[in-house]
């Protein structure tokens, strides 16, 4: 099984930014892919941004491209997420998942809040 801890969540005013990390522990960092989702109140999960694990191809919700970018450090067993430009419609706790090149986001953080006020 693979633990993952997010930080980084926080309240800020709307255009500002914010730096998510996530921490994984468990199993081989590299070989998995990883993403962001997000939960606003009242809402579904959704998908925000996936990085595979070579951190060579990424890809984002089309709502937070270049707002949004996602790296990781396979060395530091770490996932990020730079936030810039921040909007109240950002709002929600956001989490941190990994997966197997071909499986399914199995593996989930415990979440981080961020919002956005205007």
């Amino acid at each position: 099984q693979v633990q993952l801890v997010e930080s980084g969540g926080g309240l800020v005013q709307a255009g500002n930014s914010l730096r998510l990390s996530c921490v994984a522990s468990g199993r081989t960092f590299s070989n998995y892919y990883m993403g962001w989702f997000r939960q606003a109140p009242g809402k579904e999960r959704e998908f925000v941004a996936e990085i595979r694990g070579s951190g060579s191809d990424t890809t984002y919700k089309d709502s937070v491209k270049g707002r949004f970018t996602i790296s990781r450090d396979n060395a530091k067993n770490t996932f990020y997420q730079q936030m810039n430009s921040l909007k109240p419609e950002d709002t929600a706790v956001y989490y941190c998942a990994g997966r197997e090149v071909f499986g399914s986001y199995d593996y989930w953080g415990q979440g981080t809040q961020v919002a956005a006020s205007s």
